[in-house]
C-alpha cells in the first residue's frame, strides 16, 4: 500500500478506529453499570438466604473483580488489542498465586464451610484442634478462641475442620456426671437417700430428665456411686462445684466415709536393729 492510497484511506481508518474506541468506552461504562447492578442483586440474594455478612462481602467483591476483568478484556479486544496472551498471563499468575497461598486457600475454604454449616457460633464453648475455649470471632482464615485462663488463641480453620469439634454449649441442657465413692462398711441405701436429699435441695437441677443415682463400680478402695442430674448449660459449672461441696458436707454430717487409698504392711519375723 503506497502513501497516496494510505492517505486516501486515513479518514475511513480513523473513523473506524474512533468507532472501536467509542465502543470500548461504552463497553467499560455500561459493563461497570451492569456489574454494579448485578452485584447488588447478588448481595440481596445472599442476605435473603441468611448467608454470613463476611461471606456476602467477600463473594461480592470477588465476583465484581472477576466481572470487571472480563469487561476490561472485552474492551481491549474491541480496540484491536490481542488479549489471548493477556488471558494466558493472567491464568499463569493466578496459578502461581494459588500455589503460593495453598495453605491460606485451605483455611479460607474451611472458613467458608464453618460459616455455612455453623458447627459453632460466636460465644460457644468448644474444643477443637486441641484447644478448649470460648469462640470470640470466626474469621475467613482463623477462629479466635479465649481459653479458660483468658489467653487468646488463633486456630487455623483447616485444622478445626480436619478434626472433631466438641461444642459444649450447643444444647440448652447438659448432664452432670459426678462420681462419689463410699466405704464398703457404709449402708448403701442410706448413701442413696442422702444423695437424693442433696439433689432435692438444689433448685437449679432440672426435674425432667430425672436425676439418676446408681452404683457404678465396686472398686479397690470403695463403692463408687454415679450421680447424674441434668442442668441448664449456663448452670453447669456452678452446680457442679456446689454439689461436690454439699455432698462432702452431708456425708460428714451423716457419718458416711469417703475412702482414700491405704496400704497395710505386715512384717514377719523380728525387726532389724539399727
Amino acid at each position: 500500500m503506497n502513501l497516496d492510497s494510505l492517505l486516501k484511506q486515513m479518514p475511513e481508518l480513523t473513523l473506524a478506529y474512533l468507532f472501536r474506541l467509542v465502543s470500548a468506552v461504552l463497553i467499560l461504562y455500561l459493563g461497570r453499570w451492569a456489574v454494579r447492578g448485578g452485584i447488588n442483586l447478588f448481595r440481596g440474594f445472599l442476605r435473603r438466604k441468611k448467608v454470613d455478612e463476611t461471606l456476602v462481602s467477600f463473594f461480592s467483591n470477588l465476583l465484581q473483580s472477576v466481572l470487571m476483568v472480563l469487561i476490561l478484556i472485552a474492551a481491549l479486544a474491541q480496540v484491536g488489542i490481542q488479549t489471548t496472551s493477556l488471558v494466558a498471563l493472567l491464568g499463569a499468575a493466578g496459578l502461581a498465586v494459588g500455589l503460593s497461598l495453598q495453605g491460606s486457600l485451605s483455611n479460607f475454604a474451611a472458613g467458608v464451610l464453618i460459616v455455612i454449616f455453623k458447627p459453632f457460633r460466636v460465644g460457644d464453648a468448644i474444643e477443637a484442634a486441641g484447644v478448649l475455649g470460648i469462640v470470640e470471632e470466626i474469621g475467613i482464615l482463623t477462629a479466635e478462641l479465649r481459653t479458660p485462663d483468658n489467653r487468646k488463641v488463633l486456630v487455623p480453620n483447616s485444622k478445626i475442620m480436619a478434626d472433631s469439634i466438641v461444642n459444649y454449649t450447643a444444647k440448652p441442657t447438659r448432664r452432670l456426671d459426678l462420681k462419689v465413692q463410699v466405704s464398703y462398711s457404709d449402708d448403701l441405701q442410706k448413701v442413696r437417700r442422702v444423695l437424693e436429699s442433696v439433689l432435692a435441695e438444689e433448685p437449679r437441677l432440672l426435674k425432667d430428665p430425672a436425676p439418676v443415682i446408681g452404683v457404678l463400680e465396686l472398686g479397690e478402695n470403695g463403692v463408687t456411686f454415679a450421680v447424674r442430674p441434668w442442668v441448664s448449660t449456663a448452670d453447669y459449672w456452678p452446680v457442679f462445684f456446689a454439689l461436690n461441696q454439699r455432698i462432702k458436707e452431708r456425708f460428714d454430717q451423716e457419718g458416711i466415709t469417703i475412702p482414700f487409698p491405704q496400704r497395710v504392711v505386715h512384717f514377719s519375723g523380728t525387726m532389724p536393729t539399727v
